[in-house]
């Protein structure tokens, strides 16, 4: 179990990582995430247990949020889950997405090493990485690999902002499938497939063979019809929004669609930690049909009420 909220002034945070839902649960937690306050400190996971570590030097009014799902299937899924965490925690605070690219693929590279170095037999390890990168000024920067989702959730609709990493996504690139066929293929069902992971690498240029670098979806390579959800860009976050990171145990069910439905009211209301609740208390009470066993971790995000009465619709330019 691990429990982070600390958002600072303009954003209230909430946490929650665990082992899984239901009479039928995983041997361990091969998820991951963290949180990195407005001051600094930290919240993650270590040895499979809950951790916490002041940063020095972070810029005040900063925030870092990231979710991760290692590859259990490949063996070594919590421990690459979590040495990428342990690597987020040396990164300093980014303000441009370039900065922030720059960093991952160099943190990529060096865990890709590590573990090829130790000559195992089976496949690579790997781990999806979702993440937010939120300056104290400027817009939240986002940063995508694997099939770990960002959602945004209003009381009327609940729409992904990240387009997952699996097969169905590269027929799409190449045309063999189109929008109401993706859309079925990966939020109407679920299927235990990645085309792309940190550590692992991607087949997302070529479905043939395992490239080892990280390859970032865009309006260049995406259809049309999802190219306004590059994996790394910038958002405006709204303020009359709830926003969800996290891994695929939340959909690993034969009916995601009817679940998600759930979330405008699930999240209706309460600040972040009420919504996290929620969340966790339907999946035991509720659990969605042919839910499958599968570690849980989220992270709720929403924006606070600005002093003065402003009515904003979205993340001012500067705090």
């Amino acid at each position: 179990m691990l429990e982070g909220a600390n958002g600072g002034g303009r954003l209230d945070i909430a946490a929650h990582s665990r082992i899984g839902a239901g009479p039928v649960q995983r041997s361990e937690n091969q998820d991951n995430l963290l949180v990195v306050d407005g001051t600094g400190a930290a919240t993650f996971l270590a040895g499979g247990q809950p951790a916490s570590k002041q940063l020095a030097g972070w810029p005040p009014g900063h925030v870092r949020l990231a979710v991760m799902d290692g590859m259990g299937g490949h063996g070594h899924g919590r421990e690459a889950a979590e040495l990428v965490a342990a690597g987020l925690l040396a990164i300093p605070a980014c303000t441009d997405l370039a900065d922030l690219s720059h960093h991952l693929d160099v943190l990529h590279a060096r865990l890709q090493a590590r573990f090829d170095a130790l000559h195992e037999a089976g496949p690579r390890p790997g781990t999806t990485l979702t993440m937010l990168e939120i300056p104290a000024s400027g817009n939240p920067l986002l940063w995508h690999a694997g099939d770990s989702r960002l959602y945004e959730i209003t009381a009327q609709a609940v729409r992904p902002l990240t387009v997952d990493h699996v097969p169905a996504t590269v027929l799409a690139m190449a045309g063999l499938i189109d929008e109401a066929a993706w859309w079925r293929h990966v939020h109407g069902s679920h299927a235990p497939q990645i085309a792309q992971a940190f550590i692992l690498g991607n087949t997302l240029r070529d479905p043939a063979r395992l490239d080892d670098g990280l390859f970032a979806l865009d309006a260049t390579t995406l259809p049309p019809w999802l190219g306004a959800l590059p994996d790394r860009r910038a958002l405006s976050l709204r303020f009359d929004a709830t926003y969800l990171l996290a891994t695929d145990g939340f959909w690993s069910c034969s009916d995601p669609a009817e679940f998600v439905a759930r979330w405008p009211r699930l999240f209706a209301g309460g600040d972040a930690r009420a919504s996290l609740d929620a969340l966790f208390a339907e999946m035991e009470a509720r659990p969605p049909v042919g839910l499958q066993p599968d570690n849980l971790s989220a992270i709720v995000l929403r924006l606070r009420p600005q002093s003065g009465g402003r009515d904003e619709t979205a993340l001012p330019q500067s705090a």
